[in-house]
């Protein structure tokens, strides 16, 4: 399997990592704009792996491509699908994923798929969900709700969620919400526990929307704190950590089982640079072995025909996967 990797930022460097410790993977070409700045990343990973100078218009022919830069990932992907390839984004600005969804009828048409929005939410977000609904007869609500950022550039993006447009999907429309409002705690596995999470500028509904026809409400919240929110309108008081520290994904799926109302929550905690690489590491791997559903282009609950598996196998990879056991108190 030939893997071309474009961008080595917080998740592109251990994506690169992941890659090249597998066997399957006879070559992997990473793509920079300043070679130098990874230079002893390569070092790191053996003779399989090359280094070029280049950026989104220089994508290499592969099997598979993985984008991982904040913006063009639009025109990364029409390269890669002119050279038949296979593509994996980790992209989750929602103008971003807009762009990838467009590629559908391309992808299509040459029998290639697009996995969008491959990180921790969306992308954990959403495999989440998808394991979910297997235990469902209808699927009513969606939820999904974060903690963290995997790197400057997700820091960046989180950041400016906060002050932008919120899309909420409401008995089958778009609602705009202003971002920082909504306030819910929410739950997330150890070692984050409880936090406030706001709505904010998320592409996850983007893509749960279309993997969940039925569905009545599908939402997405951000964690913040109060300083978080005072801030959001201004640039970034202080430069964000290289990879990010905890983080965690939580997905919450309401609907009937046999005739009851049943709610289900599940959660994956891990730092989000991990959890983004693992999952953008699977799904191209997954990409590779033809174990996509479908071609064209979608997020990850509608790519993963057995997201259990898929789940397994980040376990395997440091990402952490929780059920809540909930009880009803008594009057």
């Amino acid at each position: 399997m030939r893997v071309a990797l474009v961008g080595a930022g917080a998740v592109g460097r251990r994506v690169a990592q992941n890659l090249a410790g597998e066997a399957e993977v006879e070559s992997l070409t990473i793509v920079a704009r300043d070679p130098g700045r990874v230079a002893g990343l390569l070092r790191e990973l053996g003779s399989r792996a090359t280094l070029r100078r280049g950026g989104v218009d220089e994508v290499p022919p592969a099997d598979v491509t993985v984008v991982a830069v904040p913006v063009g990932n639009r025109r990364a992907a029409e390269v890669a699908l002119a050279h038949g390839s296979h593509v994996v984004s980790c992209a989750d600005d929602p103008s971003e994923v807009r762009q990838l969804m467009a590629c559908d009828r391309l992808a299509r048409t040459l029998e290639r798929s697009v996995a969008i929005g491959v990180a921790m939410a969306p992308g954990v977000g959403c495999v989440l969900a998808a394991h979910l609904r297997g235990s469902f007869d209808r699927v009513d609500e969606v939820h999904v709700a974060s903690v963290g950022t995997g790197g400057p550039a997700c820091a960046r993006r989180h950041h400016a969620a906060l002050t932008s447009v919120a899309l909420d999907w409401e008995d089958g429309e778009w609602r705009r919400r202003p971002g920082g409002s909504g306030r819910e705690l929410v739950w997330f596995p150890e070692p984050v526990g409880g936090a406030d999470c706001y709505r904010a500028g998320l592409a996850d509904p983007l893509l749960l929307v279309p993997a969940f026809p039925q569905a009545r409400r599908v939402t997405a919240r951000l964690e913040a704190t109060r300083r978080d929110r005072m801030t959001s309108w201004l640039p970034m008081m202080r430069p964000p950590h290289p990879e990010g520290l905890v983080g965690a994904v939580r997905a919450e799926v309401r609907g009937w089982a046999s005739g009851q109302a049943q709610t289900s929550i599940l959660g994956a905690a891990a730092p989000p640079a991990v959890a983004a690489s693992a999952a953008c590491t699977l799904a191209a791997m997954w990409a590779g072995r033809g174990l996509l559903a479908r071609t064209g282009a979608g997020g990850l609950s509608e790519m993963i025909t057995t997201p259990g598996l898929f789940l397994k196998d980040l376990a395997s990879m440091g990402v952490r996967v929780s059920s809540f056991e909930g009880h009803p108190s008594l009057a």
